[in-house]
């Protein structure tokens, strides 16, 4: 089979190699992969891949052998996946606590699109609790994980103030019903939870701007610039604030995807992507979604999915 791997290069990070199909163990399905997703955390990885590295955690497509232990879908049974590795190549073996059905209503683009950033913002949301009346502050809101969080925050009746570069990359989020700034300057406090994703000045900034008592989640680093606090800053700034750093991951991912193909199929949440391609243009893609030129998420097909 045909599988991507990395080359170290900046301007083509991946490249195709002929390999031995995977042999799952005892508790994975193999997937024919019909559509991935990559993340823009994974281009970082790809800078300087380790021995050994298989990039691709997000992939959609059908079961074609059944996981060996009797768990899971039956062989035909559409799937979405979230694999620790590996998932950019025509077959894949994911662990079967980590998949969920697809009904006829949820197709494969859409899918793929779902794994880590809907996870992740599922995952946000419960670790902030019930956001029914919270004012919220997300920044890096352009992204994957912004766009769902978006969306199910103030569909749970937070107001969301979204912070994006760019009016353009901001439209889609208006839409759904944020206010968008284009600095956390711009953003007007005090606010009850902020969700950080973009660490450097960004984080000292959004954390004067929450509330006494309220809370700030710290979930990426998206500028790779270091946050740096300054004590006596905060002295002057609001009191008793939390400090959270929160990270997604911690199988299994099955209950999450499962919950987030039934909001897709009820037609309550929408996957921005941003872009459709051959996974032949798969090299290009991870540069445009690494410089920021992808608005939400990047899916693409292969095989006779193209």
């Amino acid at each position: 089979m045909q599988r991507l791997i990395p080359t170290g290069e900046a301007a083509r990070p991946v490249a195709f190699a002929e390999v031995p199909q995977p042999v799952p163990e005892p508790g994975e399905a193999l997937v024919k992969v019909e559509a991935f997703a990559p993340n823009r955390g994974e281009t970082f990885l790809l800078e300087a891949p380790g021995p050994g590295f298989l990039p691709g955690k997000d992939v959609a497509g059908l079961v074609v052998q059944e996981a060996a232990d009797g768990t899971g879908p039956a062989v035909g049974t559409r799937v979405v996946g979230h694999p620790a590795r590996g998932g950019w190549a025509e077959y894949a073996a994911v662990p079967v606590h980590s998949l969920a059905v697809l009904p006829d209503g949820v197709d494969g683009v859409r899918a793929a699109a779902l794994p880590l950033a809907g996870i992740t913002a599922l995952r946000l949301l419960r670790a902030v609790g019930a956001p029914a009346g919270l004012r919220m502050l997300l920044t890096g809101a352009s992204g994957g994980v912004g766009h769902y969080v978006t969306e199910l925050a103030v569909a749970a009746g937070a107001e969301v103030t979204a912070v994006t570069a760019t009016p353009e990359r901001g439209a889609r989020l208006a839409e759904l019903g944020a206010r968008v700034v284009h600095g956390v300057a711009e953003a007007t406090g005090p606010f009850d939870v902020v969700l950080e994703s973009t660490g450097g000045p960004d984080l000292p900034l959004a954390l004067a701007k929450v509330r006494p008592g309220g809370t700030l989640v710290w979930f990426g680093q998206a500028s790779r610039v270091p946050a740096t606090l300054d004590f006596f800053a905060l002295l002057g700034g609001p009191e008793r604030v939390t400090i959270r750093h929160f990270h997604y991951a911690g199988a299994p991912y099955g209950p999450d995807l499962a919950t987030l193909v039934r909001l897709v199929d009820q037609g309550r949440l929408h996957p921005e992507i941003g872009r459709t391609a051959s996974w032949e243009l798969t090299a290009d893609t991870l540069v445009d979604l690494r410089e920021r030129r992808i608005r939400g998420k990047a899916v693409l097909l292969t095989g006779e999915a193209r």
